[in-house]
């Protein structure tokens, strides 16, 4: 792919950090559900960097610190200046005795690792260190706690005030909390300093769980909010949805899977797609003009909520 300039951005709170408005997610590259070699990874990344991406998030949960190595190789060379990282906290890798053969956690990579729960502040800054070990880059731009769903007081009381340390001393550029609980992203909104949320699967054609309590919040309070697992870990990757098409990382239960069916039925209706899978099918469908009329159709059909 020809290389293309960069996609509009938008700043992260008033932080003078911008994320382009399409952005990449690296769990993929590092084998989730299915092994995924350095070559094919290599590809994706360059194909997103032609395409204009220039926001790259990845996770030491991802393939067991493999997301972040594949990353940081393939970004290394590439203009520093040009593009933000992003990566998380709250999951340590430690060895594992014995290894398994495959690890245990969706990826298809060697269990020779495990990931350990900690949110106080030495295991982000431990953490931290160990992610630009992986990547090679000299800074992560945002950095935010990961999936703290049972883990709300050390999250909010020892992880949060940790980044707004590192932020302060102009470590990270902006901080933030990522998971799929839309609710308690508002929460961690309204009661600490984090810039950014990752809200991963709730604002997507199949569901709008958010526009009740996160989306309200984040405007009233002048917060930023990245739209993450917007294909819900794949039901909505293809255009014709498989009996084996997952939700939530699990197999989609059967209602599950006629409604994303029904939503593709009508997007073709209205002459666009829903939500191909490749790099440049996402590069193509973001800059697709969606007609208004599809977004009344689905509402009328009780596919989409009501806006307003």
């Amino acid at each position: 792919m020809t290389t293309a300039s960069a996609l509009p951005r938008r700043e992260i709170r008033r932080t003078g950090v911008h994320v382009t408005t399409l952005g990449f997610g690296a769990a993929p590259i590092a084998g989730l559900y299915r092994a995924v070699d350095q070559t094919t990874a290599r590809a994706t990344i360059d194909a997103a960097w032609g395409g204009g991406i220039r926001y790259f998030d990845t996770a030491p949960h991802y393939g067991l610190g493999l997301s972040e190595g594949r990353l940081g190789e393939a970004l290394r060379d590439r203009s520093r200046e040009e593009v933000v990282v992003s990566s998380k906290v709250g999951r340590l890798l430690v060895p594992r005795t014995p290894p398994l053969p495959r690890d245990d956690d969706l990826f298809d990579v060697p269990g020779d690792l495990s990931r350990r729960r900690d949110y106080s502040r030495d295991g982000v800054l431990r953490s931290l260190e160990a992610t630009l070990q992986r990547t090679g880059l000299d800074r992560i731009d945002i950095l935010y706690v990961h999936d703290p769903d049972e883990h709300w007081r050390e999250a909010a009381e020892e992880a949060v005030p940790a980044l707004v340390e590192l932020r302060e001393a102009g470590v990270l550029g902006a901080i933030g909390v990522g998971m799929n609980e839309s609710a308690m992203l508002a929460r961690f909104i309204r009661q600490t300093d984090v810039d950014v949320v990752m809200l991963a699967g709730r604002y997507t054609l199949l569901e709008q769980g958010a526009a009740d309590d996160l989306l309200p919040t984040a405007l009233e309070q002048g917060r930023s909010v990245v739209a993450a697992a917007v294909f819900n870990s794949g039901l909505l990757a293809r255009e014709e949805v498989p009996d084996t098409a997952t939700y939530d990382y699990e197999l989609a239960s059967p209602d599950v899977r006629a409604r994303a069916r029904l939503l593709a039925s009508v997007c073709r209706e209205h002459g666009t797609t829903r939500n191909p899978e490749e790099v440049h099918h996402n590069l193509v469908a973001h800059a697709q003009q969606v007609p208004d009329d599809l977004w009344a159709d689905l509402e009328d059909r009780g596919l989409l909520r009501p806006v307003g």
